[in-house]
């Protein structure tokens, strides 16, 4: 199983002199950031237009083997909220289209008041374009359900299992892949070892580890210590 490791997104002032050296330059962040992860997720692009320019630049910047994984648009996940949005999904792919084997899934982070929807889940899932990994992350418990996994596995998508104080995910696999988010404010040596262990127990091909971002960027050094225990399993 190929798993890699990283942060929800990289730019962040407030990591400078924790994670980032002092005086380090926005500019230079990313490439710092891919010294020490395999891949990151882009909060960029649920906000803002992706345009091949900026794809090329982050490439440019990190290994060959780096990933990037996109946050869907909001215009897919809060205002269609997954209705008719498999044109608003194209274009997102081929302003990505530089970034070629580098570009992971892409996480759908639904809006927490969005409750379980089966017949749209499933029309946003047949009108994906072939090939594509979406990591589907429900932030209201109302889409746990088994009717809900069933959909995931029939298409191949991940649950994205997100890990936080207001809600937490069934530990349930629907793909041949596997997404996590990883979002407490603290984790401990044996928390680590627990999730590398439950990972590494699935019969996944690759497997993508976010953990949160915070100011006092904690999260790069769980991320960092949880790679280190990949590498040693």
């Amino acid at each position: 199983m190929e798993i890699v490791v990283g942060t929800s997104g990289w730019q962040y002032k407030e990591w400078r002199g924790s994670f980032y050296p002092p005086k380090m330059k926005e500019a230079d962040m990313l490439a710092f950031y891919a010294q020490h992860l395999t891949a990151v997720e882009v909060n960029y692009t649920f906000r803002g237009v992706l345009k091949p320019s900026i794809v090329e630049r982050w490439k440019s910047q990190v290994p060959a083997s780096f990933h990037f994984i996109l946050k869907a648009p909001q215009q897919i996940t809060h205002f269609k909220r997954l209705r008719d949005a498999a044109p608003d999904v194209e274009r997102l792919l081929t302003a990505a289209t530089p970034l070629g084997d580098q570009l992971g899934p892409i996480l759908v982070q639904l809006p927490p008041s969005m409750k379980v929807d089966e017949a749209r889940l499933e029309e946003f899932l047949t009108a994906l374009p072939a090939g594509t990994h979406a990591a589907l992350e429900f932030r209201h418990e109302s889409w746990h359900t088994d009717v809900v996994f069933d959909a995931l596995r029939r298409h191949n998508q991940a649950l994205c299992l997100a890990e936080a104080e207001d809600l937490t995910t069934p530990r349930v696999a629907t793909a041949d892949w596997g997404y996590l988010r990883l979002r407490h404010e603290e984790y401990d040596n044996a928390a680590l070892h627990e999730w590398r262990n439950w990972v590494a127990a699935q019969e996944w091909k690759t497997a993508s580890v976010f953990f949160r971002h915070e100011n006092e960027a904690r999260g790069p050094r769980f991320a960092i210590g949880f790679q280190e225990l990949v590498a040693q399993s």
